[in-house]
């Protein structure tokens, strides 16, 4: 069974100013002006370290924000993280995770499972951080079967930030190794993994790596569909016209029209790629049909999201999703807790 273990967290001391300032969103989801306002926005923003000029230029603030006690390193332990948010839908949620340790092993080893396929740029990209600055910036999302084997503590928070719309709040938990039940399923985080994996092969001491894991029994635990705008179709989709979008259904829209599709395939993300090379992504599905109606796009696909028992049967089987197939809401925020290698 796959151990959680307590780590040295590295966290902002409250020297350093309001949290709210100095945490980010995950390096994949930030633009080139949002990198940039919170490069300005704040000399210790966690960007300065996730999103770098350089690994070297990653090492050196890492370095002194050490020295100088913006970083401090925690005694061992493990964390309970609760995530306040409004997903795309308009529902208020909350999802609660625990943050610790987890052994860094090849998927071949059956612990540890993914959904998606990586991108070897990025990879290396993330492993010239993790070189240079020797620490783990931030979490793999991770599922688990079983209800939590712990509770959230009954007092105020340790750590508390908002970013994005997105409350996180952070409380310590006693420094022990808990046993789950495996395996378990990345549900984001995938570059970050295979990363992890990759700096062990280098440095076999660094066995293990940091996540945040959280049981598909969360309540606020929510897989939101990623809609697909297409410029030009391939082929068109046998479909039928609705009145209202059929949301039962994988629906299609065009002209100012709505048409259901009717398909075998179980999952809606693949289906679409029978019809169409080239998308664009949006959680939105206003978006997708006000792209449609402006002329820019031939056509729109509203896609149902995949459950979370659908995700873990296909990794489950070795097989790997088509891109944009999971929006897992919300990210998990960047700069909470740092782990050290």
């Amino acid at each position: 069974m796959p151990t959680l273990s307590p780590f040295r967290a590295l966290r902002y001391d409250e020297s350093a100013g309001p949290l709210a300032a100095l945490v980010a969103p995950p390096y994949d989801v930030i633009g080139p002006e949002q990198r940039q306002a919170l490069l300005e926005g704040d000399s210790h923003n966690i960007v300065h370290l996730t999103l770098p000029e350089s690994p070297q230029a990653a090492a050196e603030a890492l370095a002194a924000w050490r020295e100088e006690g913006v970083l401090r390193e925690e005694e061992p332990a493990l964390w309970w993280i609760e995530q306040d948010y409004t997903g795309p839908d308009g529902i208020e949620r909350m999802r609660e995770g625990i943050a610790g340790s987890i052994e860094a092993t090849p998927y071949s080893a059956g612990e540890v499972l993914p959904h998606e396929r990586t991108h070897e740029d990025v990879k290396e990209a993330r492993l010239e951080i993790v070189r240079a600055t020797q620490t783990q910036l931030e979490p793999i999302f991770l599922l688990y079967e079983g209800d939590p084997p712990v509770s959230r503590p009954d007092r105020d928070p340790d750590l508390e930030a908002e970013e994005g719309g997105v409350r996180t709040r952070v409380w310590r938990l006693p420094p022990q190794e808990i046993e789950l039940p495996g395996p378990l399923l990345i549900a984001d985080g995938h570059h970050r993994y295979e990363t992890a994996v990759a700096f062990r092969k280098e440095n076999p001491e660094a066995t293990h790596t940091f996540a945040v894991l959280v049981s598909t029994r969360s309540p606020g635990l929510e897989i939101f569909p990623t809609h697909r705008v297409v410029p030009d179709l391939d082929v068109g989709p046998d479909a039928m016209m609705t009145s209202t979008w059929d949301k039962e259904a994988l629906a299609f829209y065009c002209q100012g029209n709505f048409f259901r599709v009717d398909s075998d395939d179980e999952l809606d993300a693949r289906e679409v790629d029978r019809y169409a090379s080239e998308f664009e992504y949006t959680p939105n599905a206003q978006e997708a049909i006000e792209a449609v109606d402006s002329g820019l796009f031939e056509a729109a696909f509203l896609v149902r999201a995949p459950t979370v028992e659908q995700v873990a049967a296909f990794a489950k089987r070795g097989e790997t999703m088509p891109s944009k197939s999971t929006f897992f809401y919300p990210k998990l925020t960047s700069g909470v807790l740092l782990f050290p290698l």
